[in-house]
């Protein structure tokens, strides 16, 4: 994998409250193939190969792999669960594991963005290509962000949170059948689907940041790492990890830890949710000492 590189950076502060991270990812000529492999985030991906037009991720359930040719230059965004549906003023669930041609969705819009983007000459300039495709969007249906109830919902099924699904809903004053159908129309999954890929990711963040910090992912070993990060057990990890990544922990764990070590840089999405389960910690502890992910 030397020589590929893969760089997130946060977005421009008007879409803070849409979009969670932009990225930039290189196959330099002369490199093998990568297999990029895409994992559930609760959120709609716009990504754009240079020298095509844009396309939309929707909402992942489990992993994707895509391989990626020597040559290859693929800038995107990642919104945040439920934005994509505030934007377009519609639901989302027919997006759903789907990956569609944004001209599909924005015509000829979708299309320009994607020959401004190939003739950007710079990373900022070609990721500001697809942030400003967002925020016309944005601009049309007066969006500001996720529907407020999707967004509280969000928080509240975070890991270090540690709530119950029906609970969520119960103090959001939504029936049980009734927040199932706003998450499906503005998310494109149920509740407790997002739920598991949110505490998923905080899992990840657990060991992105380890990685970055020269440390091993694993820490002090999975059944810790498991607690830690949300789960009842290293079992229950490692089911979760099987259903949202494809390979069990161990083999997960190796392959973030060669990824990040020759170019990857995932700050951008690790440390907002770090530093998000840190204050819930704090909170929750009287603000002694660093918390955990643990549920």
């Amino acid at each position: 994998m030397a020589g590929q590189t893969y760089r997130e950076r946060p977005p421009v502060r008007r879409l803070a409250a849409l979009v969670t991270t932009t990225w930039v990812q290189r196959i330099p000529r002369g490199e093998p193939a990568y297999p990029q492999r895409h994992l559930p985030t609760g959120g709609v991906e716009l990504r754009c190969r240079v020298g095509y037009a844009p396309q939309l991720a929707g909402v992942l359930t489990g992993p994707h792999v895509e391989l990626l040719l020597p040559g290859t230059t693929v800038v995107g965004l990642r919104l945040r669960p439920g934005a994509l549906a505030a934007v377009l003023g519609r639901p989302v669930a027919d997006l759903t594991g789907l990956v569609v041609d944004a001209v599909e969705v924005w015509g000829t819009a979708a299309a320009a963005a994607g020959e401004r983007l190939a003739a950007a000459t710079t990373d900022d300039a070609a990721v500001g290509v697809l942030e400003d495709l967002v925020a016309a969007a944005a601009l049309r249906t007066g969006a500001t962000g996720p529907e407020p109830l999707l967004a509280e919902a969000t928080r509240r099924l975070m890991p270090w949170h540690a709530a119950e699904v029906r609970a969520v809903g119960a103090e959001l004053y939504v029936s049980e059948r009734g927040f199932r159908r706003h998450c499906l129309a503005g998310v494109g999954i149920g509740p407790k689907a997002l739920q598991r890929i949110l505490r998923f990711q905080g899992f990840l963040a657990r060991t992105q940041a380890a990685t970055a910090a020269g440390g091993e992912a694993a820490g002090d070993g999975l059944a810790r790492l498991a607690v830690d990060a949300g789960y009842a057990d290293q079992a229950h990890l490692t089911r979760e990890c099987v259903r949202l990544a494809g390979v069990t922990p161990r083999v997960f764990l190796r392959g973030v830890g060669e990824a990040c070590a020759c170019g990857h840089d995932h700050s951008a999405s690790y440390t907002p949710l770090l530093r998000e389960a840190q204050l819930a910690g704090s909170f929750k502890n009287g603000a002694r000492g660093a918390p955990s992910l643990a549920s």
